[in-house]
């Protein structure tokens, strides 16, 4: 038998959270003093206050803590882990559906962090992947942009419903209920215009020459409170574009230190610089991080893939929008997506034939001289 040289402890000095939304449980694990190759440990309660927060910080540097870990509870894990990675400390985002796997974790937030250090000072789990500051601002910044085109497709989803209630078939004619020609005809029906040759001459462009079908569409009864409903979703569709347009231009500025990586995404084909933002965004510049391509990938799916998806965002198509709005890679699952209909399990190509031609009891006939057995 040969000596090994490893140890039982692979970090020495480490600390667990267990964080909720108003107070965190951690355990502090380090070397006991004077028993060679026993641990001394210390569990306590910190509110999640910024003032409380500088406390543990305090309290970590004091005892010579190496590793904070923590699991991704929600979104309160984000001013623990920004805090104390400004403090110096290194911090690891545990995902908790790899932690939850490894057998041995206890049910209660005092025994879950202690749990939870000790998979962590045995080295029994990696961190997630959380990108740098730059980054993460400019994350922000990306998915709340995804956010208000969503939010603006939803309104002009509601208005085209309200003018199918008031027979207005306006989108059925025009490929952009909301272009030039459809917001003058939406501000003549508003201001109370319901002749339909009249509305039907406001047309522009291409559109000019449906008149006929035009005056057919807009045959209707447009009542007062339609026109109420529509100016408020006109008015909450231009608000809404003026704040995407803001967005727009802070992402610019955001990005301009990676303006080389954007000009190289954009140079593959069916990549567009608002795609690049997005991908950027998501998956950070040092590609190192991710250990594989389909890891890799696994990140990628969260950002628009092709300039015609981020055309269709940035036009408000509510399918393309929705579909790539920060989703889990955990629910990427066949229910969902391009491939929802496609079945789970391919069915054989010898199956039985149809029920009325392989039983032939429902239409064989009956013996004339049989009769059924006498009831009681």
């Amino acid at each position: 038998m040969e000596v090994t040289e490893e140890t039982t402890e692979l970090v020495e000095r480490v600390a667990a959270l267990d964080i909720g939304k108003a107070v965190l449980t951690v355990c502090i694990r380090i070397p006991h003093e004077k028993a060679t190759g026993r641990r001394r440990q210390e569990v306590a309660e910190y509110a999640t206050t910024t003032t409380a927060l500088l406390h543990l910080a305090d309290r970590l540097r004091e005892l010579g803590v190496d590793r904070v870990a923590m699991e991704a509870t929600s979104d309160y894990w984000k001013p623990v882990f920004y805090l104390l990675e400004a403090e110096g400390f290194e911090c690891w985002l545990l995902n908790a559906t790899h932690v939850k796997n490894i057998p041995g974790r206890s049910k209660t937030d005092k025994l879950d962090a202690v749990w939870l250090a000790k998979v962590v000072e045995r080295g029994m789990c990696a961190p997630s992947f959380v990108p740098p500051k730059p980054i993460r601002r400019l994350r922000d910044l990306t998915r709340y942009r995804r956010s208000l085109i969503r939010d603006r497709t939803r309104e002009k989803q509601r208005l085209e419903k309200l003018l199918e209630d008031a027979q207005i078939k306006l989108s059925v004619v025009a490929s952009d209920t909301f272009g030039v020609s459809g917001r003058a005809i939406l501000a003549a029906l508003i201001a109370g215009q319901r002749d339909p040759q009249v509305l039907a001459e406001m047309a522009r462009g291409r559109l000019r020459a449906k008149i006929p079908q035009l005056r057919e569409a807009l045959t209707g009864h447009f009542a007062d409170h339609h026109g109420l409903l529509c100016t408020k979703m006109l008015e909450r569709i231009d608000a809404l574009t003026a704040d995407i347009a803001d967005l727009s231009t802070a992402i610019d500025d955001a990005i301009s230190p990676f303006a080389a990586q954007v000009a190289q995404l954009d140079e593959v084909t069916g990549i567009g610089i608002s795609c690049a933002q997005e991908l950027i965004a998501e998956l950070g510049v040092d590609m190192h991080v991710f250990p594989t391509a389909a890891h890799l990938a696994s990140w990628a799916r969260f950002a628009p893939r092709t300039k015609q998806s981020a055309r269709q965002n940035q036009a408000g198509d509510h399918r393309q929008g929705e579909s790539l709005a920060g989703q889990h890679p955990r629910r990427d699952h066949r229910g969902a997506g391009p491939q929802r209909h496609v079945p789970r399990r391919t069915l054989s190509t010898t199956l039985a034939t149809p029920r009325q031609t392989t039983c032939d009891r429902r239409h064989r006939q009956l013996d004339p001289h049989r009769r059924l057995a006498p009831t009681r």
